[in-house]
């Protein structure tokens, strides 16, 4: 093979195909860039290359510390995978200059997204994009952390889920905080126990088909079915009871007898009209020439409710069961 002195100008273009096969493998890779004070620091040669380890050196705050117990830093993810023009950065303040900067602050939540999408494209966060967070600007960093997560699970930005969901939904952190409540505030069921935040293919992000299959998941004594249904218990759950959180007993809606007169105000046989003002205004006989139906005081509605005679209100299978007092 003829020698590089031999050929006399020594450029690149007068050497033989072999050396300029060598010269072109050379040219395609990146070469280090020379830190501030002088010494050369490793730059990988694309933009997927770079790992969290790269980044430490300036961002150790961002690196350091809690991230590095996270799912991304035990599957040695990339920062590229996330943020963008990362060599561009790099090279840009390894030469002193005021370059592109790889922050997510002021991107918008659908490229957001789609960029968590990328990886988390299955099982529970598949339908993600026909979501209500979705379709309401909610990004994925809203919700989780990846850098500085608080919670044991799912890299949220709080200790658990349903600090996370308070932060949005304040009516139902009012709620939960009432007398008659589930086991929430006592860390016995989250807020995932019945919505995945991140469905679309069901009302409320609900973890079942209806409202009603939810509730049968913990509580199958009211499944049925009966030979007797109640139609409202049929219907759905929250007819009478709020989820969330209620300052009567059994997270009713209302107390009794007022829920039960919401459905059964006239036509029951019972106590006239069933008119509150019987129990609280009325007098305990009816005047001479009253016309019918006028309101009396009737004291077995007094502290007391209609279950306390139709016992079985959620359905019943006796013979006797019509009227749920069986």
């Amino acid at each position: 093979m003829t020698s590089m002195t031999s050929r006399g100008s020594g450029s690149w273009l007068s050497l033989p195909g072999s050396w300029l096969a060598v010269g072109a493998l050379l040219g395609a890779i990146v070469l280090a860039p020379v830190a501030a004070h002088g010494q050369a620091t490793k730059a990988p040669a694309a933009s997927a290359g770079w790992t969290a380890s790269d980044c430490e050196s300036c961002h150790d705050k961002a690196v350091g510390g809690g991230y590095a117990k996270t799912a991304h830093a035990q599957a040695d993810q990339s920062c590229a995978s996330c943020h963008s023009d990362v060599a561009e950065h790099y090279k840009a303040m390894s030469d002193g200059k005021d370059g592109p900067k790889p922050t997510l602050k002021g991107v918008k939540p659908a490229t957001l997204n789609e960029k968590c999408l990328t990886c988390h494209e299955k099982g529970n966060q598949e339908s993600f994009n026909a979501s209500m967070h979705s379709r309401r600007n909610v990004s994925c960093v809203s919700c989780h952390s990846i850098h500085s997560a608080k919670s044991q699970t799912a890299q949220l930005k709080t200790k658990n889920d349903a600090e996370t969901c308070y932060s949005c939904h304040k009516a139902e952190r009012a709620k939960m905080n009432r007398t008659s409540h589930h086991p929430v505030r006592e860390g016995k069921m989250a807020c995932s126990s019945c919505h995945n935040v991140h469905e679309g293919n069901r009302p409320k992000m609900l973890k079942a088909e209806s409202i009603n299959d939810l509730c049968y998941t913990c509580h199958t004594e009211k499944r049925g079915p009966f030979v007797f249904e109640h139609a409202p218990v049929r219907e759905d759950c929250v007819s009478c009871h709020d989820a969330h959180g209620s300052n009567h007993p059994r997270m009713v809606t209302q107390k009794q007898p007022t829920l039960c007169w919401n459905c059964h105000l006239t036509g029951s046989g019972h106590f006239g009209a069933g008119d509150n003002y019987s129990t609280e205004k009325g007098q305990p006989t009816a005047p001479a020439g009253a016309p019918s139906g006028y309101p009396t005081a009737n004291s077995r509605l007094i502290g007391r409710g209609c279950t306390k005679c139709h016992l079985n209100i959620h359905g019943s299978n006796s013979p006797s069961g019509a009227y749920f007092i069986r």
